[in-house]
């Protein structure tokens, strides 16, 4: 028969984790949840490791925005950026094949295997501009806002494409996710606004 304690873990494992979705190993280690009880609830099925140091449960709900919540267990302070901040928000075509994550310029490169991550480096400036926090799967996660989010794509059009930014630029003004002016606000703070302007300019035009 099982220890009353080890009882006592699991039962606690299991809860935390219906509670708060994705949790850390360190996470569940500061409530009292020792490794091997976790690895037995591993091998039961009842608990699933998506990637190292991460645990849910199994049979958890699972959307395209599950691996955005996976990243910022691992990233707390990064943000997710582009075309993955452009999907979640519903403003592009496109399907990355990597999480886009903003990290600060001096710091280190998370070292995740899965699921693929593709990094950009923000200044500290702008990390202070645009950046909601969302939950998803009960986790909070850190993303550009909709007009952000298209104004960081023209100023990495090198990276993402320009055709990519107008696309983006169309859908969230289309779709009433950001307005011209939100988009020429931030444009301005973060010094691309000449290179957006005769694009959104343009459209706003065209649209009447």
């Amino acid at each position: 028969m099982m220890p009353a304690e080890k009882r006592s873990q699991r039962k606690s494992a299991l809860a935390l984790l219906e509670r708060y979705g994705i949790m850390r190993l360190s996470d569940l280690a500061a409530q009292g949840i020792d490794p091997p009880t976790l690895a037995r609830l591993v091998g039961e099925g009842l608990v699933t490791r998506p990637s190292r140091g991460l645990y849910e449960l199994t049979g958890a709900p699972f959307e395209l925005s599950h691996s955005l919540a996976e990243v910022a267990k691992r990233v707390p302070k990064g943000v997710i950026c582009l075309i993955s901040a452009l999907q979640y928000h519903g403003i592009t075509l496109q399907s990355p094949s990597s999480v886009w994550l903003a990290i600060g310029i001096k710091d280190r490169k998370p070292a995740i295997s899965y699921p693929p991550i593709r990094i950009v480096r923000f200044g500290n400036s702008a990390f202070k501009l645009g950046i909601g926090t969302y939950i998803i799967d009960k986790v909070p996660v850190r993303i550009t806002d909709p007009a952000r989010t298209v104004v960081d794509c023209f100023r990495y059009r090198t990276t993402v494409g320009l055709d990519v930014a107008l696309e983006a630029l169309r859908m969230a003004i289309r779709s009433g996710k950001a307005t011209p002016d939100q988009i020429a606000d931030q444009a301005r703070t973060l010094r691309i606004w000449s290179v957006i302007r005769p694009y959104l300019e343009g459209l706003v035009a065209d649209e009447g």
